[in-house]
């Protein structure tokens, strides 16, 4: 198996950065060992103007086959044990998922945009060229181009015949295959991350068995990329090697990072946009300018949390970090927890909290994870309070049952708070046309009365008591804007949990 990857460069910037980049010496050429053979890293050329590292993965046979082996003297995929197929094939040759993991192995650094040399350079675009001489393709050309145009590269896939002394037996399923970017729109983690889940798509075959982390490094490489591209089904299903359970879960996660990420702005601010344009109309010179919403309902859950004693609490879909940073102010919370499925906004969340200039007190209060909350996760037992502020909305109501359980049947923290819009009150938004949602991701949107149908029913499986609080001006005839349902956990249950 044989990858290039080249750049190019002037003497401000010479190409030979590529070495510093991969953390590979362009002088020598070297050897790892890997669990299906040796990858060597060497360098056909390096010079300020041109620089291509190469990696030749040599496979043994023997290795691949026990390694791929499972008890019962099948292959990993399932198939049936063929003798000579096992030791005698195109693994020592085409690009897959053994060449995948070598870069991810080999290139670890790089492939994470950590350079300690030139840590700026690692961040910046460069004119990239990617040469792979043997890629098996199960849909050809066409597949490689819908693969790899999205993400910016220009795509050449050329079909290798079957025999080119016979061309009329037609074209193999390998394509040899040519990625530029000329004009520097993709940095070299981007580039590695591209190939590192397109490799072993395109094969449609992994040669390791494929267990349920694979769907965390799936997430992780396809980070920024994957969530919006046309063909993250077909991504998804073949790289999880057409595992359904592993694939629904990966779809979901995607699925909650597109809606967290699928605006600039940040979701609980387009939520109160009508909320502060309504009262901006309402609102006359000289009089006390109103209260945003989104105020009102940090401080109400606040104001819950304390009311319940709660000092270890989790923000459950913390978003950028707003409710987070306003318990912070409070010194008897003691720890808050955010989690949320998008690394952007927990990014985002970091920087609004300067968690890099922290001290060190401070810091030991707040944490912040990535996290789904459609399934378990044990990282969230053990706190005293959890609030769902603004999230059920934008879930599938198919899903609730999910998070539910989630959260209620496996956290089970003492007091879970839920806030979500109440739909009556629209109609007092003059600007919200009638029968549109607050926000474009918003799934639905309850009426008071199946808010609380649904809260009553979570808390009577769970073993919790539940009461109802108003957020924002209670309208008379339509409510309040939003709704709070505060659970608490029935002294019943709790002896039966202990």
């Amino acid at each position: 198996m044989f990858l290039t990857i080249s750049t190019t460069g002037c003497p401000e910037r010479p190409a030979t950065d590529l070495g510093f980049l991969l953390h590979k010496h362009p002088d020598n050429a070297q050897a790892f060992s890997t669990s299906y053979g040796t990858a060597h890293v060497l360098y056909p050329e390096a010079s300020a103007e041109r620089c291509t590292a190469a990696l030749l993965l040599e496979v043994d046979p023997v290795a691949l086959q026990r390694r791929g082996r499972g008890k019962n003297g099948k292959a990993r995929g399932g198939a049936p044990d063929a003798a000579l197929a096992q030791y005698v094939n195109d693994r020592p040759y085409a690009a897959s998922s053994l060449l995948a993991v070598a870069l991810s192995s080999v290139f670890s650094s790089a492939m994470r945009g950590q350079c300690r040399a030139m840590p700026e350079r690692a961040g910046q675009p460069l004119p990239l060229r990617v040469e792979v001489p043997a890629l098996p393709a199960r849909g050809g050309a066409k597949l490689v181009r819908g693969l790899f145009e999205p993400l910016g590269w220009t795509v050449s896939a050329e079909a290798v015949p079957l025999d080119e002394e016979f061309p009329e037996w037609g074209d193999s399923r390998y394509v040899r295959l040519v990625l530029e970017v000329p004009d520097g729109r993709l940095t070299l983690s981007d580039a590695l991350r591209h190939l590192y889940v397109l490799l072993p798509v395109l094969d449609d075959a992994k040669h390791y068995w494929v267990s349920a982390d694979e769907v965390d490094k799936l997430l992780r490489a396809g980070e920024g990329w994957l969530a919006e591209h046309p063909e993250q089904k077909l991504i998804t299903s073949r790289y999880l090697a057409r595992r359904w359970s592993l694939t629904r879960e990966a779809m979901e996660r995607l699925e909650l990072v597109r809606l967290a990420d699928s605006d600039d702005t940040d979701v609980e601010e387009i939520d109160n946009a009508v909320d502060e344009e309504s009262a901006a109309c309402d609102f006359e010179e000289g009089s006390e300018k109103p209260v945003p919403l989104a105020v009102q309902r940090r401080a109400a859950i606040t104001d819950a949390l304390l009311a319940a004693g709660s000092a270890r609490v989790l923000d459950l879909g913390c978003g950028q970090g707003q409710l987070v940073q306003a318990l912070l102010k409070d010194v008897r919370f003691t720890e808050i927890v955010g989690v949320d499925v998008s690394m952007r906004a927990l990014t985002v969340a970091s920087r609004r909290l300067h968690l890099d200039r922290m001290g060190e007190r401070q810091a030991e209060r707040v944490k912040l994870f990535q996290g789904s909350l459609a399934y378990t996760d044990k990282r969230l037992k053990g706190y005293d309070a959890a609030v769902l502020s603004e999230v059920i909305e934008h879930l599938d109501e198919e899903r609730l049952p999910a998070l539910e359980y989630a959260v209620f049947g496996s956290a089970r923290p003492r007091t879970v708070l839920v806030t979500t819009p109440n739909v009556e009150y629209n109609v007092r938004w003059e600007t919200l046309p009638a029968g549109h949602v607050r926000h474009g991701d918003h799934r639905f949107e309850w009426t008071r009365e199946e808010f609380r149908a649904w809260a009553r029913r979570v808390a009577e499986r769970h073993g919790y008591d539940v009461g109802f609080t108003p957020v924002g001006d209670d309208d008379p005839e339509v409510g309040p804007p939003t709704q709070m349902a505060v659970f608490t956990q029935t002294a019943k249950k709790e002896g039966q949990a202990a």
